[in-house]
């Protein structure tokens, strides 16, 4: 007992502490809301892409299609162009506004979140056009062909302007730090256009922003200009730390690193889900958009509720069928019932504190091993192409089967490869599950207490 309470110790200190402390940052609560924000236009955006793509994974739909919905893919994949085609402008636009309501709220300064929006997007748009040197002077970029136009600097895909996708995400992050940053330093330099009382708010609340626009404009430009004479911009310099990110999230070690983290911080009561779900949903709605262009990365979209953590974190969903109906104690009888509709739809919390998991030794072994077997079996399925990879967004309650259909686009391998994952994730919990309910009937009898 006294090594597994170091071991827990070891958890508070160094992990429940440092990621404690980066969850608390401001432009990661900021980033938190921004991907929470998307959610709905992604599912939205999704299911139109489902509907395109179901004749590919079920063929004897192709005739059916070609005569009735095809005929209206042009009109109705625009839900899709203006949702996923344009995801990092969603990005951008919450995130100026989360962070500047975060410091206007936390340090009471007279900021306006619509303002630190606009701004945001502003410094964003500036970025995106692609330029270069060329007999000295600095000009728009054009090309054609490869399927890719270049028209002044816009670069002009399929799905639209390229560089507003999934692939702008985190260089629509970083202008909207630097411009709502640059908003609050004028406000708080008192840098403003200041209207007399008599003129209505929102005229008064546009001229605030004047002085700002300018500033992060100037800025913005510098930054810009600076890196094109050496050869590169935002987006491109960007892509070499987070490409490393993204490349990590494509193997089997860096998901099996993902997943230990979020579990360690549940093991001590941070909820590590939404902690490092602020981090790695940006990433997963890239690799789920590479995905749709072709590529076959595992850990995208929803991957993780559709393959790995059925019932909830620690893939729990085949123990609490378990502990519902086949347990011998009562405590564990009732607590499974209890949270069955719960876990159907990936929510445990009443199993993760009413069993409870947090500071459990009996049980933050299976806890840790349950999703690590799961994400395994998921990733290699993908890998191997027995299943698809995901190519749309579903809820993250979407239960067992259900989820890994709609988020493959329709196909018929993902419901049975996510029932084996389930399956596989329980068979690690049975041993400790079984111990510990031996335990608990012996408590009730009159033993001594478990924990």
């Amino acid at each position: 007992m006294e090594s597994e309470n170091r071991a827990f110790g070891l958890l508070e200190k160094y992990l429940m502490g440092p990621m404690s402390v980066v969850a608390s940052w401001r432009f990661v609560r900021a980033i938190m809301g921004a991907g929470v924000a998307s959610i709905p236009f992604i599912i939205v955006g999704s299911m139109f892409l489902v509907l395109n793509v179901l004749p590919q994974a079920m063929p004897f739909l192709q005739d059916f299609f070609e005569g009735t919905f095809f005929k209206f893919s042009d009109l109705y994949m625009l839900a899709n162009k203006a949702t996923m085609g344009i995801l990092a402008l969603y990005f951008g636009l919450v995130i100026g506004y989360e962070y500047t309501k975060i410091f206007a709220e936390e340090e009471e300064l007279n900021l306006s979140p619509l303002n630190g929006a606009l701004l945001s997007m502003f410094a964003f748009f500036m970025t995106i056009p692609q330029l270069v040197i060329e007999n000295g002077s600095m000009s728009l970029f054009e090309k054609s062909g490869d399927g890719t136009a270049i028209i002044s600097g816009w670069e002009v895909a399929g799905d639209g302007l390229s560089r507003l996708g999934a692939t702008g995400i985190f260089s629509a992050i970083i202008m909207g730090i630097i411009a709502v940053q640059l908003y609050r330093l004028c406000v708080k330099r008192n840098w403003l256009v200041k209207m007399p009382d008599t003129v209505p708010d929102g005229v008064s609340r546009a001229f605030t922003a004047l002085v700002p626009a300018f500033v992060v404009a100037i800025v913005v430009l510098l930054i810009n200009g600076v890196l094109v004479m050496v050869g590169t911009d935002i987006f491109k310099l960007v892509a070499i730390p987070f490409g490393f990110v993204v490349n990590l999230t494509d193997s089997w070690i860096g998901l099996m690193i993902i997943y230990f983290l979020i579990h360690a911080l549940w093991i001590v009561g941070i909820h590590g889900a939404n902690i490092m779900g602020g981090f790695l949903l940006p990433i997963a709605l890239t690799n789920m958009q590479h995905n749709i262009d072709g590529a076959n990365i595992p850990f995208a979209g929803e991957f993780q509720n559709a393959f790995v953590v059925m019932g909830g974190s620690g893939a729990t969903l085949g123990l609490c069928i378990f502990i519902a109906f086949l347990a011998k104690s009562k405590q564990l009888n009732v607590l499974g019932k209890a949270a069955l509709a719960p876990g159907i739809f990936n929510i445990n919390e009443p199993i993760i504190f009413g069993l409870p998991v947090v500071y459990n030794p009996y049980l933050a072994v299976p806890f840790f091993l349950a999703p690590m077997v799961s994400a395994t079996i998921g990733y290699w399925a993908i890998k191997l192409h027995i299943v698809q990879p995901v190519i749309a967004q579903v809820p993250w309650p979407t239960p067992i089967g259900i989820g890994a259909f709609i988020s493959t686009g329709g196909y018929f391998m993902a419901p049975v490869v996510a029932l084996i994952c389930g399956l596989a994730a329980f068979l690690v919990w049975l041993p400790f599950i079984k111990m510990y309910d031996s335990k608990l009937v012996k408590q009730e009898q009159g033993g001594p207490a478990v924990l």
